[in-house]
């Protein structure tokens, strides 16, 4: 099936069914998905499925060279308590003496790629849970063989990859910043466009590797030795020691109460809580007396937000490292303080650093109820630039994300340190089962979306594509606006901008379905076991059913 005959099955932007579903920022990623479901697979081995296949299609946002975030839940027992699977690579123990010595860390280029890479680590964790829980039959190389085949023979490039492309355009031509990246993904000399076929035969290799020998070729074997000396030798400081010593962290899922349900999401380094923050807020606030997209429903969230952030910025990191009172932040008392604060009338002042970040977002569930809820990321857009040697393997610079070493704050700098995460996919749960899956890409947009989808689908009743269709806001910098101002969808209306206005706001407007917005998906699953989803409007993305 190509990719325009998948989009095409998915034109009416709400997918529906009870054998199991699956959504994904590509089409091609969420055929993937089905045909494991359709082979008798699980919503894991689906899962898995799409995750290799969006690290060949959408190499702008996500790929080996990256950290993943999984919410397992099993919803045919009917008691699920989520298993969040937090695949973080650690720090270099053997940090440049600039960064001993206090120094900035670099955005991009080789000292932004200082943290190893997680993602196929979760990817082992989250097989094993299939295999040795759940009875995953598949193997792991067939799970990987679509991902293999469309390196080797190449997909069309979708237009969220072109935008990217086109965006950074001036700063590709920069080969010691973009080390090694312009063989791979400038093929010609040029960027690809929309359209145009794109191949990655070195990929294609690591991925065929991974496949016939397992996962942990990526940190221990021939592989991992090869990616560490091509990473050295741009100039970053991971070893193969530093991929060695990669492991993900299973953990019980973050949860609290919501509603007739319960939230789970991933624990700190990420910034879940801060999600959960948002909503215990506005669980406090009330939305009963505020119709669905008025003004004061924006001005709620966006309060909301504020008050989540400034705890987020002042305790999350990690938590080997760092005393984090998740608790405390989640706890009554705290809720109900930060909810007082927030005046109905007036917006608070924004003077607060946005933190950028492209990630993709992925769900699948099956026909027992079982439920998976992901999110993948190589941090900015194309990661580092860094390639690591001929691998096709391109580097995140998720590094960036700490404050320097020597610093009081928390997210601070140490050799094997993870680092402060912006991804929290999540799951919603009653009486025990996954009702709703839901995540998206956009780094601080993440909980700035989410408390706009969860409303929508909780408090307002809309399905899941009606809820990624409606105006979304995004509260503080972007790529393209460096103003510490409210970004709002303009479909939002004119009357609910003129009323933002006058409480405050600093606003500005993007278009609707704006890219900037975050590309999100949903799963909602009734009681009686019919799964609709949908992925974002603002995507190349599809919802399929079995």
């Amino acid at each position: 099936m190509t990719a325009r005959d998948v989009a095409g099955a998915a034109a009416a932007g709400l997918a529906g069914g009870r054998a199991g579903l699956v959504t994904s920022p590509h089409a091609l990623a969420s055929a993937a998905g089905r045909t494991v479901l359709q082979q008798g697979g699980n919503a894991i081995e689906a899962a898995i499925a799409i995750a290799a296949m969006l690290c060949v299609t959408m190499p702008h946002f996500t790929g080996l060279g990256g950290d993943g975030f999984w919410l397992i839940a099993d919803g045919a027992q009917g008691d699920a308590s989520p298993l969040a699977v937090s695949g973080i690579g650690q720090a270099a123990r053997r940090l440049p003496s600039a960064l001993l010595d206090g120094a900035a860390i670099a955005m991009r280029g080789p000292t932004s790629a200082l943290t190893t890479a997680a993602t196929v680590a979760a990817w082992e964790a989250a097989y094993r849970v299939s295999r040795d829980t759940w009875g995953g039959t598949l193997s792991w190389a067939s799970l990987l063989e679509p991902a293999v085949a469309a390196a080797e023979d190449g997909f069309a490039v979708s237009r969220s990859q072109d935008f990217w492309y086109a965006y950074r355009a001036s700063e590709m031509g920069d080969a010691a910043t973009w080390h090694g990246f312009a063989q791979t993904f400038l093929p010609g000399g040029r960027a690809p466009v929309s359209g145009d076929r794109f191949r990655q035969p070195a990929l294609a290799q690591t991925l065929r590797r991974l496949a016939d020998g397992g996962a942990r070729d990526f940190y221990e074997g021939e592989l991992a030795s090869r990616m560490a000396k091509g990473l050295q030798a741009a100039g970053s400081p991971i070893t193969q020691d530093d991929l060695a010593a990669t492991r993900v962290h299973v953990s019980p899922a973050l949860t609290m109460p919501y509603g007739d349900g319960v939230l789970a999401t991933l624990p700190p380094p990420t910034q879940g809580v801060t999600t959960l923050q948002i909503m215990g807020i506005l669980a406090r606030l009330g939305l009963r007396d505020c119709a669905h997209g008025s003004a004061t429903y924006y001005h709620r969230l966006v309060e909301a937000v504020k008050q989540a952030f400034i705890d987020r910025d002042r305790f999350v990191a990690d938590p080997e490292y760092a005393d984090v009172p998740v608790a405390e932040m989640l706890s009554d008392a705290h809720l109900t303080a930060a909810a007082t604060r927030i005046d109905d009338h007036a917006a608070l002042d924004w003077p607060h650093r946005f933190r950028e970040g492209d990630t993709v977002y992925f769900a699948a569930t099956d026909a027992a109820g079982r439920a998976v809820s992901v999110l993948q990321t190589i941090y900015f857009d194309w990661g580092s630039g860094v390639m690591a040697g001929d691998t096709g393997v391109l580097w995140h610079n998720r590094g960036a994300a700490f404050r320097p070493l020597g610093s009081a704050h928390p997210n601070a700098l140490m050799p094997g340190k993870r680092p402060f995460h912006t991804l929290n996919p999540g799951i919603y749960l009653e009486g025990g089962r996954p009702r709703l899956l839901y995540g998206t890409q956009g780094a601080d947009g993440q909980p700035q979306t989410l408390c706009a989808l969860l409303t929508r689908l909780i408090d307002y009743g809309l399905n899941p594509y009606e809820a990624l269709s409606q105006p979304r806001f995004l509260l503080g910098r972007t790529f393209s606006d460096s103003r510490d101002n409210l970004k709002l969808e303009r479909d939002a209306g004119d009357d609910v901008f003129a009323a933002l206005t006058q409480r405050g706001h600093a606003l500005a407007a993007l278009p609707s379905h704006s890219p900037l917005a975050g590309q999100a998906g949903v799963i909602a699953i009734a009681a009686d076991g019919w799964a609709t989803g949908a992925h974002d409007p603002r995507s190349d993305g599809a919802a399929l059913a079995v």
